[in-house]
């Protein structure tokens, strides 16, 4: 007789998705989650495991905060989705204080649901601001799987989809050559992600954004970063673009915006750009983006991520796990093991994707629950909870010293 995960695993293969059940099965990483509660997440029999994904960074405050379920408790006594035609208090509210956070002008705010629609009203706005159509991105990098965030993303992920909005084109990251090539008077904006997660946690060096920038503005063309990973502290900076010194023309937030409790993301642009929405304010419109219920969890999360001492933990969390990591690094040469990223917006890159897949599975077994970094499957992307602490860091690295122990083996 079959117990209760199998019955949900076969429901879930039946109804949502087989081809995920199956490869699951095939490298024993099954895992249906159940209770949650800070950085742990629990099965249906038990078994406790160390959220090391985070689900690309949206559960940075953990699991079922509760400082952000009251906020979201006390939004429900008087308020619900509401309704995108009227204008709203707890959207203002938000936008105002994001609007506080960042370099100044910035301050024009757009909701969404998801980071993919964030971005497509990032590019729909680049384009309707400046009259051109071209969109320069780069290879490896990812921004969402709904229309013009697609296209900007590599061809593995749009090729089965049949041909994409035209326009679209993509250069290697850090390669300033090319895209002082790539981007020309036709060019309406560059996307880039700060810390291209998927490429692998890629942290560029310390000038590029702002050489990137200066093409732009030479050409006419707007700068779009996307702080859906990396926003909201995750790499030890509220927004991530304050480590390179630069001032994008729009920042997509997502993700960490939700707190882990409801879904929330906005683009975010300069007030220079506003009158394009004056002429017709119903030019873009989302049902459920900014949902007035939502606010409530997205400014509790906001006013928690932006205090002095959480984001000092965040910084003093990745160069305690950077060190002794590296220290790892040291004792077992044969994985290859290297770290990379800012704060705790981390990868852990080994000599092979043989190598990374098996300490994939043998942290896995070991209570922690991570993933490979889609476009370099070299990186195991390492992104903990930002509410950890010392002894959190001591239950991680222990395990992790065990898998590369077997590894090196």
């Amino acid at each position: 007789m079959k117990g209760e995960k199998e019955i949900i695993i076969d429901d879930y293969a039946r109804h949502v998705s087989p081809g995920k059940v199956e490869l699951y099965r095939k490298y024993g990483l099954l895992l249906v989650p159940r209770k949650r509660n800070g950085c742990y997440l629990q099965d249906s029999e038990g078994k406790k495991y160390f959220n090391c994904h985070c689900n690309g960074g949206v559960f940075n405050l953990g699991h079922r905060n509760p400082a952000v379920i009251k906020a979201l408790t006390k939004g429900l006594k008087t308020y619900d989705i509401g309704n995108h035609h009227l204008i709203s208090e707890p959207k203002a509210m938000l936008a105002r204080a994001l609007a506080d956070t960042l370099p100044r002008g910035l301050d024009q705010v757009v909701y969404g649901v998801s980071g993919g629609e964030a971005v497509d009203l990032a590019i729909k706005l680049a384009r309707g601001v400046t009259g051109r159509s071209g969109i320069v991105s780069v290879r490896g990098g990812y921004h969402g799987h709904t229309g013009f965030a697609l296209a900007a993303g590599d061809k593995k992920y749009r090729e089965k989809f049949g041909p994409m909005a035209p326009g679209f084109s993509q250069v290697p990251f850090e390669d300033v050559d090319a895209m002082e090539k790539a981007v020309t008077k036709k060019t309406a904006a560059v996307i880039l992600e700060t810390i291209p997660a998927t490429m692998g946690i890629v942290v560029a060096e310390k000038n590029y954004f702002r050489k990137v920038k200066e093409i732009c503005r030479a050409r006419g063309a707007l700068l779009i970063l996307d702080e859906v990973q990396t926003g909201f502290g995750r790499t030890g900076k509220l927004w991530g673009f304050e480590h390179f010194r630069v001032v994008p023309d729009i920042v997509v937030l997502g993700k960490g915006m939700s707190g882990g409790i409801y879904p929330m993301s906005a683009t975010i642009f300069r007030n220079s750009l506003a009158s394009f929405f004056k002429d017709d304010p119903f030019i873009h419109i989302s049902t459920f983006g900014g949902s007035e219920v939502g606010c409530f969890t997205a400014l509790e999360t906001l006013n928690i991520s932006r205090e002095p001492a959480f984001l000092k933990n965040v910084k003093d969390m990745g160069t305690l796990l950077k060190i002794e990591l590296g220290k790892l690094s040291r004792k077992y040469p044969r994985p290859g093991l290297s770290v990379r990223g800012l704060g705790l917006m981390m990868g852990l890159a080994f000599k092979d994707e043989l190598t990374a897949l098996f300490m994939l599975k043998l942290l896995f077994d070991r209570g922690i629950y991570l993933v490979y970094s889609g476009n370099d499957a070299r990186v195991l992307q390492f992104l903990p909870p930002l509410i950890m602490k010392g002894k959190d860091a001591a239950y991680l690295l222990k395990r992790i010293e065990s898998a590369l122990q077997t590894v090196s083996g």
